[in-house]
């Protein structure tokens, strides 16, 4: 499976953290509607992306949710009827969450960075780093968090889906 290392944090406005993107050099790609509807499993996370009307992907990853960066195992799948394959889904594992956003992807060398404004949360920010050398991912990281002004208290552990359900646990650290 692809890894990838990833952060998440709250920033207090998406046009600031555009106009950094922008300053590092980053470029738009797009606007993207994303419905994510997350799936019950005994292990890892299974959701079904739908993107507007860009199509749809299953993705099942697994993380460790306690580091403020953190690296993630996935794979994906393109689904041509995704809602078919919702239904079957919900039935056999029944849904867990879902989650409703609208996401800026800006991409920078081969770091996406995302501005997402979800839906009953807020603004945040994203960045996931593809990782072929962990150390170069993490000094990259180091960057882009600096480029963007990420401070410790503004990342957190709990993925969307966590905080939609009320689990807030590990916000801020």
């Amino acid at each position: 499976m692809p890894l990838n290392l990833e952060l998440k944090a709250s920033v207090p406005s998406i046009q600031s953290a555009r106009e950094s993107a922008v300053r590092c050099g980053a470029r738009f790609q797009g606007i993207l509607h994303q419905v994510d509807t997350y799936f019950n499993v005994a292990r890892g996370r299974l959701k079904l992306r739908e993107i507007g009307d860009q199509g749809a992907e299953l993705i099942y990853y697994e993380r460790a949710e306690t580091a403020s960066e953190r690296w993630s195992d996935y794979s994906r799948v393109a689904v041509p009827d995704p809602i078919v394959l919702k239904q079957q889904l919900a039935a056999a594992l029944g849904i867990l969450v879902v989650v409703r956003k609208k996401r800026e992807l800006f991409l920078l060398e081969r770091i996406r960075i995302h501005l997402d404004e979800v839906e009953g949360l807020g603004s945040f920010l994203e960045f996931e780093i593809p990782a072929v050398d962990a150390q170069e991912a993490s000094r990259k990281m180091e960057n882009v968090r600096e480029w963007f002004g990420v401070e410790e208290g503004s990342i957190f552990t709990a993925s969307y889906s966590d905080l939609i359900r009320g689990k807030s646990a590990g916000f801020g650290t």
